[in-house]
Formats: C-alpha cells, structure tokens, sequence
C-alpha cells in the first residue's frame, strides 16, 4: 500500500485554533474581507487586457511577450490552486492568507516599475504564485467559519464577485487607461489587498487541518503538470496553431500528468484529491455546470468587449461599462441562488441557469446589429447574467460540500482550478472559432488587398481597422467589410457556446441530483475511514 510522503507535522502556530463566528457582523466581515481578495485577484486576470497598447508602445513589446503578460499570471495561478490550497488547510488558512496577499502587493507594486517585458513577465508570474495562496483560501475561509445554515448564502455572495471580479477588473483598467500611464493599472489589486489584509488580521478567524498525515508531495507535483500543461495548451493553441511542437508538448504534458495524478491518487491513503468524489452526482454536475459556465463568460468576454469596440466604436471605457448590465444582474442572483436551489431543488435550478444561458447567448447572436447600437445586445446581456447568476454558486456549494472540513482548501482549490481551466478553454475553443469564421469571411475583401495589407486584415478585426485608417477615404469599405465579417463570424462561435451550455443543462437533468450531496468523508484505500454517505437526494 502506497503511504502519502511525509512532511512531518505543521508548525505549532501561537493561538492557532478552529473557530466558528459566532458574532453575526464579524461573519460580514469575514465575508466582506474575502471577497475584496478575491476581487484583487480575479480583477487581476482581466485588468491587462484593455492595456495591451500602451504596454507595446512603451515597453516595445511583442505580440507574443504580450500574451505572456497576461498569460503567465493565469498559468502559475491555475496550475498551483490545488497544492497551496493543502497547504493552507495544514499550516493555517490565516497565516496564508496573509502572506499571499502582502507577497501580491509587493510584487504588483514591483510590476509597475518594470521597463523590460521579461521582466513583467517574471513578475506576472510571480503574482501568479501569490495569488493562488490567496484565491482557495478565502472560499475555505467562508465554509469553515460560517455555520451549515448560512454557508450557503455566503458562498452566493462569494460566487457573484468572483463572476463579476472581471468585469469590475476591466472596468476599472479601463478607466485608468483613459486617463493615466498602464502601470497605474496595478493600483486596484494593491489597494484591495491592503483592505483585505487589514480585514483579514482584525476579524478572520484561525482554522487548520487537523492530521497527523503527510503532505501529498507526488499529488501536487502531478496536478501542477496537469493543469499547468492544459492551461499552456489552451492558451498557446489559438496563436502558436495546434500543431505547433510547444502546443503539442503542453497537451502531452496535461494529459499524462493528468493520468498519473489519477493513478497516483487511487493509492494514497491521504491523498490531495479522493479523485472517486467525482462520482458524486453533486460533484460532478456541479465541476461541468461551472466549467461551461466560465467557458462561456470569458469568451463572451472576448467577443463581445471586440464587438463594442471595433464594430459600434466604443472607447475601452464604454466597452467595459457595456458588460455591467450583467454584473448587475449575476450578483444578486448568485447572492439567492442556493436559497432557491433549496426551496425548487439544486437539479431545476441548475438546468434553468443553463437553458438561460443557453438563452442569452442566442439572444445575442440572432440579435446583434451594428445599426441598432448597444440595445440590440443588451437582452442578450441580462439573460446571460440571470443564467450566470442562478448556475454558479449552487456550482460552487456542490463542490464544496463533498469534501470535510479539514479539506476546505482543497475543496475551495478544486472549485477555482474548474474555473480557469473552463476560462481558458472557452477562450480558445470559441475564440479559434470566431477567428476561423472572421478570416473565412473577410478573405473575398482581402485577396484584392496588397499582401502587406491584406495580412493584418485577415489575422483580425483590429488589424484590419489599423490598416483601413492608413487607406485614408480608400479605407470605409474595408471598415464595412471587416465589421460585418466579424458580425457573421460571431454567430457559429455563440451558438457553439449556447451548445456546450445545453449539454450541461442535459447533464445535469438526467443525473444531477435534486440537492448537493453532503459528503464528510470518502473510504480510504485502507479502509480506516468512514464510508461516504448515500445519495439520498435523486
């Protein structure tokens, strides 16, 4: 029998002690300080992307240090979620906590100071790193400070602002563009992570593992292999091609770690992950459903911030602020969601997000049109965000609820490592398929361009309005014609998303269960633990 490698046991940690709140306003602000973490760094993946320009222009970046910009500090995060998460559940989530977030502020500070994309690229990665100490913890944080009965609601709210913590992140960087150099962008994480850590040392409570067992050293090596080579993947494939070697060697690298993580975690007596909870109906209805959730938010993300900018005109403030309407409508959605999950049942509210997301999204498709402006989409937008909102945190109260206490962090590492794997494969399945679909579109124009012009219109729709505004009065065909390539190409790419989200709702109607199993343990290979209990709720 296969023993987990031993650590020897956590630090003995002064005052160090699990502590349910029992005062109610200092669980708000438990919550409170939580959530403004997890707005620094989720507001952190998406708050590069309106500042690309100004990045190339002043640190004479290329398109591909670029992407590694904004990539790397997606790809660290990911890829450490789950071993940090464990090692916050032993050494104390407190503890954690607070060194993740003062590593994240010094080292966001630092990037606003570098004058070589390497060097922001070693720093975003950096940030990376921090940021997974940060993003598990404050999930784990809520479930293991708040009563059964208010966990729930708790999770909700956590939930809404991890949705709309992109949003917001894009909004904001947005408005610092705007009206201020990029390196002010990095304003935002560092302010919300001082709030944090002040909340944080004042009013959250000590809560650690109690287990005498070894840390999973070849469980979190493997998971780092897995996931970071599927994220690698999925954000290489789309501009390296799939069949590049860097691609293919990422791809090769998940799948196999994914394979021996699987393997390596049937014979573990305390393993990372009990890889047999994905056999719970809740579990696993829960990971799909917030996988094609994630999916379809970060690609419409995509296409639809491209769709405000380059086809109705808007500046990057006007498109990010085009993307509240659904904010405003996810968060308190999510907020209620397991309370309605509670009252009509987890499976029925589960398929009614997904249809509504299956919804807006063809909503948006049938009915985007450059002449009708914003309110052609904006229908599609409120749909979209009332199906977000009902689908994600009943998600996320499944995931956490098959694992115990003792594993929070675990559970709440899982839960984020299925959201930024959907995140990045729905950005580069859909937006492969918009980018197909554009190029297929606009080749007609193109092949009568000269081919120094005619490849930065084919290769996308800012490329081609770039080229068009040096054609002078020669350049509104072009513009006309790119607009309306991109238009036609939105639509198989959004009704590709509204299909993944109608496989999820199918899913989940013939085997998602009608309430989350409660899961407080799973048999150990040795059989010392308790069995796991039934699923009572079908």
């Amino acid at each position: 029998m296969t023993t987990t490698t031993q650590l020897g046991p956590p630090p003995e940690i002064p005052g160090l002690h699990d502590e349910v709140i029992v005062d109610p306003r200092r669980r708000l602000l438990v919550l409170a300080a939580m959530c403004v973490a997890l707005v620094a760094v989720v507001a952190s993946v998406s708050g590069l992307n309106v500042a690309q320009q100004a990045l190339a222009a002043d640190l004479d970046a290329s398109q591909s240090e670029l992407l590694w910009i904004i990539n790397g500090y997606t790809l660290a995060l990911a890829a450490l979620l789950m071993p940090v998460g464990a090692i916050g559940d032993r050494w104390g989530r407190k503890p954690v906590l607070m060194i993740g977030l003062v590593a994240f502020s010094l080292i966001n500070l630092a990037s606003s100071f570098a004058s070589e994309p390497g060097v922001l690229i070693a720093l975003r990665v950096l940030a990376g790193l921090s940021a997974a100490m940060v993003m598990p913890v404050t999930l784990s944080v809520i479930t293991t400070s708040f009563p059964r009965e208010e966990q729930a609601k708790a999770i909700g709210t956590w939930a809404g602002f991890a949705g709309a913590g992109g949003i917001i992140g894009l909004f904001a960087s947005a408005a610092i563009i705007d009206n201020a150099t990029w390196p002010w962008v990095f304003a935002l994480p560092i302010a919300l992570a001082a709030v944090s850590f002040v909340l944080t040392a004042a009013f959250v409570p000590h809560s650690v593992e109690h287990t005498g067992a070894g840390f999973d050293i070849a469980g979190s090596l493997l998971s780092i292999l897995a996931v970071g080579g599927l994220v690698l993947a999925f954000h290489e494939g789309p501009e390296r091609g799939w069949t590049d070697a860097v691609t293919v060697a990422a791809v090769a690298a998940g799948l196999l770690g994914t394979v021996a993580f699987v393997l390596v975690e049937l014979r573990r007596d305390h393993p990372l992950v009990d890889v047999r909870v994905f056999a719970l109906r809740g579990l696993a209805a829960g990971s799909i459903n917030l996988f094609v959730v994630f999916a379809v938010m970060f690609s419409l993300f995509l296409v639809l911030v491209q769709y405000l900018q380059a086809v109705l005109g808007y500046s990057a403030l006007k498109a990010a602020s085009g993307l509240l309407p659904m904010a405003a409508m996810m968060m308190p959605l999510s907020t209620i969601a397991p309370t309605i999950a509670e009252r009509i049942g987890f499976r029925r509210t589960l398929v009614t997000g997904m249809l509504l997301l299956a919804g807006g999204l063809v909503l948006f498709a049938t009915l985007a049109d450059p002449g009708g402006g914003y309110l052609s989409v904006l229908p599609g937008i409120l749909v979209l965000g009332a199906g977000v909102g009902l689908a994600m945190s009943p998600s996320t109260a499944a995931i956490t609820s098959s694992l115990p206490e003792e594993k929070q962090g675990v559970a709440s590492a899982l839960n984020d490592t299925v959201r930024e794997m959907g995140g990045a494969v729905g950005i580069a399945l859909i937006g492969s398929v918009l980018n197909s679909a554009y190029r297929s579109n606009i080749e007609p124009t193109a092949v009568s361009l000269p081919p120094e012009v005619a490849e930065p219109v084919t290769s996308g729709i800012g490329g081609a309005l770039a080229a068009a505004g040096r054609m002078g009065a020669d350049g509104t065909a072009l513009v006309d014609a790119s607009r309306q390539a991109f238009v036609d190409g939105m639509a198989p790419a959004l009704y590709l998303a509204a299909g993944l989200a109608l496989v999820a709702a199918v899913f989940t109607a013939l085997r998602g269960p009608k309430k989350p199993v409660q899961v407080e343990s799973r048999p150990g290979p040795s059989g010392d633990e308790p069995p796991i209990e039934g699923d009572h709720s079908r």
